[in-house]
């Protein structure tokens, strides 16, 4: 998608307020830590950062000025961790490795038959050229396959191996499902006793831990010692953005997730003292926002972990996160189920625009619609598919929400690649059939640097006659 037509007047200033979006889930992460630091680089004032899905993590660091965490040599992205991320349940794993067992020992004795009889022709051709050792070989093969098909050997053996397998698996679908019946009570859900282990195909926990330690080690600031509990960690986070906030390289910050049971986002933020009443207090449709905004210097303030937790669950894919409200707030105390809403971008430029941002810069690694002849292969597995599903929505969802917003007369600028042959879950990378070559996630970050500066830095902020603080580095 283009970037807007902008009038003379209506050219990026330094003097406006504003906010940087982060939106995506996945591998969009690494896309945007290569455009925050090429904003960071060419100096962008920058108020606010807001997002959500895997943006909620990029916004998080970069609220309190370390943006090097997500964009620098030791990040996720550049790491063998990222290729560790979202991958099958365990329990699922487990099952299809109890089959496969099963399988295998099935197969068995056909595997070795058919490799047995390719002797044969090989044989006769060393027979053809002179070399009589081909027939030692076969004699030696018939002999081998007499003694495996003896009562005592395979016949015996492999149909113990084939019914271990399978009661293995069965054992793995009964204690999953027993310590599913415990998780359901808690989270008030009902299912059949088969799919009582099963919460999603895909494991969010991966990436929740990445992040969490990380941010644990960026407000450390030293050697870890032990890790606080998730409430210790979001008051430590709170305390050190509030305390700092005005402060060269800290940012006001705006994070979204979608609440399951009230069936609408939540707006969880950290804004100045100026704004934050207002902000918070004011009715949304002509009714209260109290049970959908919350602030991080009051009520919610133990709560930035859960926020960052749900945020990296997937709708469906994933089990969802468990929040439980304060019994002062709102909820009075109740347990929801919160995930990332893909087509949330729209609800974080509405409250960008209501915390005061009067310019706002949209970060999407989901690339511009392909036209005519620009499709390509699809993959056939679940994980696939469902990352194919989640960036095609992820882009239909951008530029709605950018259409929506010029038309209601806000300056949006949006920040996405041109061609990105990567999905939201490709995060071991994949093969480009247009390059013919092997695309990796930590490309992405690079390819966010140079869109950076291609389609917001050089065209707006230089046109404009605005002056950068630094200039840009070859990559």
């Amino acid at each position: 998608m283009s970037l807007p037509s902008l009038e003379p007047r209506e050219r990026y200033s330094p003097h406006l307020r504003t906010a940087l979006i982060f939106t995506g889930t996945g591998t969009a992460g690494a896309y945007h830590a290569g455009v925050l630091r090429a904003l960071q680089e060419a100096g962008i004032k920058i108020d606010i950062v807001a997002g959500c899905g895997m943006g909620v993590p990029t916004a998080v660091f970069a609220a309190i000025d370390a943006s090097t965490q997500v964009s620098e040599a030791s990040s996720l992205w550049r790491s063998p961790a990222a290729a560790r991320l979202y991958p099958f349940r365990p329990v699922l794993r487990l099952l299809m490795a109890c089959l496969a067992i099963s399988l295998l020992s099935v197969a068995g004795p056909l595997v070795a038959v058919v490799g047995a009889l390719l002797v044969f022709p090989v044989a006769f051709l060393l027979g053809l050229v002179g070399l009589g050792f081909g027939a030692d070989a076969s004699r030696r093969v018939v002999a081998w396959l007499h003694d495996l098909f003896e009562p005592g050997a395979l016949p015996t053996l492999l149909p113990r191996v084939a019914l271990l397998g399978l009661l293995a698996a069965l054992l793995v679908v009964i204690v999953a499902a027993l310590r599913g019946r415990r998780r359901r009570k808690q989270r008030r859900e009902r299912a059949g006793f088969w799919w009582l282990g099963l919460d999603g195909f895909l494991d969010a926990g991966p990436a929740i831990r990445e992040w969490r330690v990380r941010l644990w080690r960026t407000i450390a600031g030293g050697p870890l010692g032990r890790q606080p509990d998730d409430r210790d960690l979001s008051g430590r986070y709170v305390e050190l953005l509030g305390e700092n906030l005005g402060q060269p390289g800290f940012r006001e910050l705006l994070l979204v997730v979608h609440d399951v049971e009230a069936r609408r986002d939540l707006v969880f933020g950290l804004l100045v003292e100026r704004l934050r009443r207002e902000f918070f207090t004011r009715r949304s449709s002509g009714a209260p926002r109290a049970g959908e905004a919350f602030d991080l210097q009051g009520i919610a303030r133990d709560h930035l972990i859960d926020v960052l937790a749900a945020a990296l669950s997937l709708p469906v894919a994933t089990d969802a996160h468990l929040l439980t409200f304060g019994a002062d707030t709102y909820w009075r105390g109740e347990t929801h189920h919160l995930t990332n809403r893909p087509e949330a971008i729209a609800r974080l430029i509405e409250e960008a625009g209501e915390a005061g941002a009067t310019q706002i810069v949209v970060v999407c690694a989901a690339p511009d619609p392909p036209g005519p002849h620009g499709l390509r292969e699809r993959a056939a597995d679940p994980r696939s598919r469902f990352g194919e599903y989640v960036t095609s929505a992820e882009g239909a969802a951008v530029r709605d929400a950018a259409r929506a917003a010029n038309d209601a007369s806000r300056l949006v600028f949006l920040i996405q690649p041109a061609y990105n042959p990567l999905n939201a879950l490709d995060f071991r990378g994949r093969h480009d059939r247009l390059s013919d070559r092997h695309v990796a996630v930590g490309e992405l970050l690079e390819r966010g640097y140079e869109d950076a500066y291609r389609q917001f830095i050089e065209p707006v902020v230089a046109a404009g006659g605005e002056q950068m603080d630094s200039r840009r580095e070859p990559t």
